[in-house]
């Protein structure tokens, strides 16, 4: 099925039933962005929506769970952390195809170049300090106060990790690269020490948070990698920016944060640390080998499904050519980590 296949007339049908801002006429559109979930922005006579949906097609069994995103958002919003109030989930694929949900268009938007052109030194700073601190703030919420307990399993984070994205790796891999499968028998070798359990978002970046045009953080989306887990693990993936090139996208390494206002990677390892508790100082490395290890299996399984023709983003083929890069700094980093 396409996107272009979507029975409106059993959307509306079931929004009117479901949804209490949702009033005839209304339209929808897809986002461009977006590799996983496809995202669609309904307009209705009464407001704005937004509705996400498991992709068409044949999909890995623990991906795509936009019944646990639902779930997420229901006990993180209450809370006043900044996420769209989730407004109600449908579970009957008879709709439009798929499971899927509908939230609160979030006011804002995101900010994918790093070096966020858009605003003056004083205005980055800000923006970048609240990114650091609403990830700490994540990561000091009590899983079982807020009805998540059960959201992962117990026992060492990165060990399921490791163990699940080799396994999503060779469900999708297309190719032999020699740097995956050193990592594949350095990493479950190597396992850090889980000091705490968290709420972790698993894709914590600039451009999955939303930010209002005064530099206000005001939404941060894109949950559908979040479990219960090792906050290093979001923190070392949104410190990775500072160690990607500087393109045009997250990246920041090479420039003259000082002079941009952007604080140093020291500097955020500081401030991450003293809001959470959580030590980080000394010891990415090792996380920045797993984090780009992981990555390179989501790509690749973006790849995969740019071969069998399911891929949801325009640009989906121009990033899967990414997966050997990704795998050659993954292995770079686990060498400076002691392998």
């Amino acid at each position: 099925m396409s996107d272009a296949a979507l029975d409106h007339g059993a959307l509306s049908q079931w929004l009117a039933a479901n949804v209490a801002t949702f009033a005839e006429p209304f339209t929808i559109a897809k986002f461009p962005s977006g590799q996983s979930n496809p995202t669609y922005r309904i307009v209705s006579a009464a407001g704005e929506m937004v509705l996400r949906r498991k992709p068409f097609g044949k999909l890995l069994p623990s991906a795509h769970a936009v019944d646990r995103e639902y779930r997420l958002l229901s006990a993180l919003h209450p809370l006043g952390f900044p996420v769209p109030q989730p407004l109600a989930i449908c579970t009957d694929e008879s709709v439009i195809g798929a499971i899927f949900y509908v939230m609160e268009a979030a006011r804002g938007r995101s900010y994918p170049n790093g070096v966020l052109p858009e605003f003056d030194a004083a205005t980055r700073r800000a923006m970048y300090e609240q990114l650091v601190d609403t990830l700490a703030d994540l990561h000091v919420i009590d899983p079982e106060a807020v009805g998540l307990g059960d959201f992962g399993k117990p026992g060492n984070y990165f060990e399921r990790q490791v163990m699940r994205w080799t396994r999503q790796y060779r469900d999708s891999q297309t190719d032999y690269l020699p740097e995956m499968e050193r990592l594949i028998a350095f990493l479950p070798e190597t396992l850090p020490q889980q000091a705490r359990t968290s709420i972790v978002h698993g894709d914590y970046r600039i451009d999955n948070v939303l930010f209002d045009g005064d530099g206000t953080l005001t939404a941060v989306l894109d949950w559908e990698l979040a479990t219960l887990g090792d906050p290093v693990a979001d923190f070392s993936y949104l410190a990775m920016q500072w160690m990607m090139p500087a393109d045009g996208g997250a990246g920041l390494a090479g420039l003259d944060l000082a002079a941009l206002g952007i604080p140093a990677l020291d500097a955020i390892v500081a401030r991450y640390s003293e809001r959470s508790g959580v030590p980080v100082a000394g010891q990415l490395d090792w996380y920045f080998a797993y984090n780009l290890f992981r990555l390179a299996g989501i790509v690749q399984g973006i790849k995969k499904r740019v071969i069998d023709g399911t891929a949801s983003h325009a640009k989906a083929a121009e990033m899967a050519k990414r997966v050997p890069t990704l795998a050659q700094a993954a292995w770079s980093f686990a060498q400076k980590a002691g392998a």
